[in-house]
């Protein structure tokens, strides 16, 4: 990922500390958040410091050696990270990676570096599989932020857009702006970075544009995709999908297989997040008015697998209903 010209990873060890790009001050300031310990990285995925689902992977692969390094036992480190965040299933793959690997009698920090960089190779080949999709001309919409700060480095639904531009495919990228955390903002200023063609617009004007037929492609990122094919992602996830089918318009999820739970049936048994009701009130500048209002704040929606045109994986794209 390239920042003001220079290549950053969205996490990443330096001197048995864990850095963070602190995604709560983009696109406004570019800031590095420094764990020092457990309780630090448990607060940066708890508090968003960082996010999206492969990126809460790899900071719990770190954060388990982490405290490994400073004498935590394996299984209370599991256990503080596990309850940061319910819904992505990255976050339980990386920690049951991490618990094979150290039982296995592998050094910690080689387990963790050898768990981001797997992630990392996942993602580039989600670009290069999905590249495919993408022609000269197109309109592609995007929700959320699935790009490099939320998987370490390439993205998952922006690894296609970021393989596409490289090799020249000419193209146009609308980014809802996702709220209330307003993570299109992430992708917006991913684009700008990349140099890639973009307009930022409001979730609920998604519909206008795919009605008067200037969106051709839609591609999103998921945080748990369940064995039927059901997607958690983003809140507004679904409501895309729905208007993205009434318009005829392809609808692809772009996800490793880490992303994949297997134990889940079908979207009904994925546990949604419900987060602070000052997320939104704030949003809106409302924090003094923050017992005022009766709010719900669920952070994902599910998205039914009829609604998928089909996955883009490391493996290649896939249907799975």
């Amino acid at each position: 990922m390239k920042v003001n010209g220079k290549d950053y990873k969205s996490v990443w060890v330096e001197d048995k500390r864990i850095k963070f790009i602190d995604q709560r001050k983009l696109p406004w300031h570019f800031e590095i958040f420094t764990a020092c310990c457990l309780d630090d990285v448990a607060f940066a995925i708890r508090e968003m410091v960082v996010r999206g689902a492969p990126a809460i992977g790899v900071a719990a692969a770190y954060g388990v050696a982490l405290a490994i390094e400073s004498k935590t036992s394996l299984d209370n480190a599991i256990n503080v990270l596990s309850s940061t965040r319910p819904t992505a299933h990255d976050l339980f793959y990386a920690l049951d990676y991490m618990k094979k690997s150290i039982l296995q009698g592998e050094n910690h920090w080689v387990a963790a570096e050898n768990y981001a960089n797997n992630i990392i190779e996942k993602c580039r080949l989600i670009g290069e599989n999905g590249k495919k999709l993408i022609k000269d001309g197109m309109r592609i919409l995007t929700h959320c932020n699935a790009g490099a700060l939320a998987t370490i480095d390439y993205g998952t639904a922006l690894a296609p857009l970021r393989m596409a531009h490289r090799d020249g495919v000419e193209f146009e990228v609308y980014v809802d702006e996702t709220r209330p955390r307003n993570q299109g903002l992430l992708t917006a200023w991913e684009l700008k970075q990349e140099g890639i063609k973009y307009n930022l617009i409001v979730d609920n004007a998604a519909g206008y544009f795919m009605e008067k037929g200037e969106i051709d492609l839609v591609i999103v990122g998921a945080d748990r995709i369940a064995r039927n094919g059901d997607v958690a992602n983003k809140i507004g996830t679904y409501e895309k999908a729905v208007v993205a089918r009434e318009n005829n318009i392809p609808f692809y999820v772009a996800a490793p297989e880490s992303t994949f739970d297997k134990k889940i049936k079908n979207g009904r048994e994925i546990k949604i997040e419900e987060r602070d009701k000052k997320e939104i009130l704030s949003s809106i500048g409302k924090d003094d008015f923050v017992d005022y209002f009766n709010v719900r704040n669920p952070a994902f929606d599910i998205t039914p697998a009829g609604y998928i045109s089909g996955y883009i994986t490391e493996y290649g794209i896939k249907k799975l209903v």
